[in-house]
């Protein structure tokens, strides 16, 4: 490990995480995106890693609506300075401040939006699950 106190610690999978936190997006909702081989377990242990491989990683930028690059440079710093410059807005910016809050809104606005498809999607699967099982079991 190296001592640098200047060298960036990047760890994707973290951020994978912390973006989908903030989404609020579920493990669940992110498996059903990937693909029928994919699930809730296998997310958990792609935001465990460190490194992740450039093709599933633009899969869930994709996901996520983010670039790849704020995955792939983001560090521990970066995430505490966005949480904080999130949270402690500078007053002697109002005007900034108030647009940020603007944009914000909207972006939550269409975040919730996006989740409220993506839980539909997920619910009319799992409503598809169920009557191909009731299905086999009225033929036995």
């Amino acid at each position: 490990m190296s001592t640098n106190p200047n060298e960036k610690h990047i760890h994707q999978g973290r951020n994978i995480k912390r973006f989908r936190e903030i989404l609020g997006i579920k493990q669940e909702a992110i498996a059903m995106e990937l693909g029928d081989d994919w699930t809730q377990k296998k997310v958990l242990q792609l935001e465990a890693k460190e490194t992740i491989e450039p093709a599933l990683l633009q899969q869930m930028a994709a996901i996520l609506k983010i670039p790849v690059a704020a995955i792939e440079n983001m560090d521990d710093e970066g995430a505490i300075n966005i949480i904080s410059s999130t949270f402690n807005a500078d007053n002697s910016s109002v005007g900034f401040s108030v647009h940020t809050e603007i944009n914000t809104a909207e972006k939550w606005l269409e975040t919730l939006e996006e989740n409220k498809k993506l839980y539909e999607r997920l619910l009319q699967s799992e409503r598809e699950k169920v009557e191909m099982l009731e299905k086999l079991i009225r033929e036995k």
